[in-house]
């Protein structure tokens, strides 16, 4: 649930960029910049070139990401006139999958700010057949349980899961060795050449804490960890209404 607040901090801080003026006197090469396709929980050190094109120079103030995942960042506080700069950050896919659009938004003293893109896809160790659940309108406290299927990218092995420390706190799991019939995900079916999970996750009491005491919708994130992929964080979304 710490990603989610901290992913609602940095979106209502961002919120005013619009009726700021955003500028194209930075400019990117190549823009947008693709890091290809990354495993999830991979690390990558990224070093975006640009140039200020005007004669006039610039002051930064800060450097941020639109999105998670974006940290430790190396900008320049003065960019020159024609002068070429470099904006270093690190890329934590951990929490991230499927195709991804980062907006990088640099941001000077005037109040003006400048805009590059990332892209690139983040491949998860393992499908699920669902990601999110309806919990319907819940009550802390209230049982709850569903039923899906966990399949590995490769169609070969069958995937290693468990769940995180902090989903082992309210949720239980239980796991049934199957084989899938995936040619249509829409309509999984057993008894297919896949080997999968078939996953029972069960929960007696969702906690609401935090940000969730100040809203009426329920959005609990269930992390799982894989022993083949420590670093990779699959996950689902349980949502709802509280009671």
């Amino acid at each position: 649930m710490k990603r989610i607040q901290l992913f609602l901090i940095i979106l209502f801080s961002l919120s005013a960029l619009p009726i700021l003026a955003q500028n194209t006197e930075i400019r990117f090469v190549p823009e947008p910049y693709s890091v290809g396709v990354l495993e999830q929980g991979d690390v990558r050190h990224i070093v975006l070139k640009g140039a200020n094109t005007t004669s006039n120079t610039i002051v930064l103030e800060s450097v941020m990401s639109q999105n998670t995942g974006a940290s430790n960042f190396k900008y320049p506080s003065l960019i020159k006139p024609n002068e070429t700069i470099s904006i270093e950050f690190d890329l934590n896919t951990a929490f991230m999958e499927g195709e991804f659009n980062h907006n990088i938004i640099l941001v000077d003293t005037s109040g003006a700010y400048y805009k590059t893109t990332v892209t690139g896809e983040v491949q998860s160790p393992v499908f699920f057949s669902e990601k999110m659940f309806d919990a319907g309108y819940y009550k802390a406290g209230e049982t709850r349980e569903w039923t899906f299927y966990a399949w590995s990218p490769d169609k070969k092995n069958r995937p290693d899961l468990a769940l995180d420390s902090d989903a082992k706190k309210s949720f239980s799991v239980s796991y049934k060795s199957v084989m899938l019939n995936i040619d249509k995900l829409d309509e999984i079916k057993e008894g297919g050449t896949v080997p999968a999970l078939k996953i029972t996750l069960k929960t007696n009491g969702i906690p609401r804490e935090g940000i969730a005491l100040k809203q009426k919708s329920l959005r609990h994130i269930v992390a799982f960890k894989s022993k083949v992929n420590p670093k990779a964080t699959p996950e689902i979304l349980i949502v709802g209404y509280w009671k």
